[in-house]
């Protein structure tokens, strides 16, 4: 009867065994793994993108990696062995049995990336943001003056501030109080965006303005018409790519690429004075006191030879450290739409993905 008790209790732990060897683990790890694979992956293109702002500053080559494919895969094992020795009362000894057991488990995750070159490069990074989805931004809620402050040169032969090494130019005197009129407007609602089409293909882009008027904004808004040389009696205008409108029914938006968006942020870090000193990078651009200017610059990247222990985003380079203080909401902000402006000028690519050939689980 004991041999009989031993002999069930082990047939129970090899049918468990059996059982646990054919559950599928892969529902049950979804969740997390896709939290931890999102967590990393914002983590690490803030990292990327930041290191690349710092290149630019100091005259090295910028290099982005894409992630195009993430593919985990799941593997449980598990055996069971069993042995005994049975002897008779007369012999003196007892029953031995003996259990052995064993589990593992695997987790194969394949990742691929992907070097941005040669025309995907000058597609993404080179080329002018179009004027259309710049806007497009705007309408979905994005503030119009951080908007245009970064990604524009100029809109009806307003300029902007660039920091870009030969290109260097302070802001024109009405450049961010019209910005800021804009924005007033734009909260208030007066102003929006639609696409009106011209037969079967061709379409434009007008932004309009409402004929009612909340008296509050009424200067605000013949103000911001009168600066950007706009028709007073039209309430709607094609918006078109360049510095210049060809007339008063026009607003001319001359977009940056985001090449020359990251050049003009990289402006904008704190360089250590050892590194200027030393003639390693060019000391940080003073921009001149202009009326009405900005209360504070459009980022604050700092330096320190100490990693910070608060920071939004940290990365080593060259014996120091720059950091965007984890406090700072306005350049917090800034960076992460720096994500949004990336994806501005994706269109549908003709290169195929690398080929990855997944083995099938036994």
């Amino acid at each position: 009867m004991i041999c009989n008790g031993w002999f069930s209790r082990a047939w129970c732990l090899f049918l468990m065994a059996c059982f646990t060897g054919c559950i599928s683990i892969g529902p049950r790890f979804l969740a997390r793994d896709r939290f931890d694979y999102t967590t990393a992956i914002s983590d690490s293109w803030k990292d990327q993108m930041l290191l690349n702002i710092v290149k630019i500053r100091y005259a090295d080559a910028p290099v982005f990696l894409d992630v195009t494919s993430i593919i985990s895969q799941y593997a449980l094992d598990s055996a069971i062995s069993l042995n005994s020795s049975l002897s008779s009362p007369k012999e003196g000894f007892g029953n031995i049995l003996g259990i052995g057991g064993i589990g593992r488990y695997f987790d194969r995750p394949t990742i691929t990336f992907s070097p941005m070159t040669g025309g995907k490069f000058a597609q993404k990074l080179m080329n002018p943001i179009p004027p259309p989805s710049l806007l497009s931004m705007v309408q979905s809620g994005f503030p119009i003056d951080l908007v245009f402050r970064l990604c524009i040169h100029a809109i009806n032969g307003t300029q902007n501030r660039f920091g870009g090494g030969a290109r260097t130019r302070p802001a024109d005197p009405e450049f961010y109080p019209l910005l800021e009129r804009m924005r007033k407007v734009q909260i208030a609602g007066v102003m929006g965006m639609r696409i009106k089409k011209h037969g079967a293909e061709e379409a434009t882009l007008e932004l309009f303005f409402r004929e009612k008027v909340d008296p509050a904004l009424e200067a605000d808004v013949l103000t911001t018409r009168k600066e950007l040389g706009l028709d007073p009696n039209t309430h709607e205008f094609r918006v078109i790519y360049g510095s210049f409108s060809t007339s008063d029914k026009e607003i001319a938006i001359l977009t940056r690429s985001v090449l020359e968006i990251i050049v003009d942020l990289a402006s904008y870090i704190e360089v250590p004075d050892e590194h200027v000193a030393e003639k390693r990078v060019s000391p940080t651009l003073k921009d001149p006191p202009v009326a009405d200017a900005p209360p504070m610059p459009l980022i604050r990247i700092h330096s320190s030879q100490e990693k910070p222990l608060d920071a939004f985003i940290a990365i080593p380079y060259r014996g120091h450290w720059f950091w965007i203080d984890d406090k700072d909401m306005p350049s917090k902000r800034l960076f992460s739409s720096l994500m949004f402006v990336f994806t501005l000028t994706e269109t549908e690519s003709k290169e195929g993905a690398p080929i990855v050939t997944i083995p099938v689980g036994d």
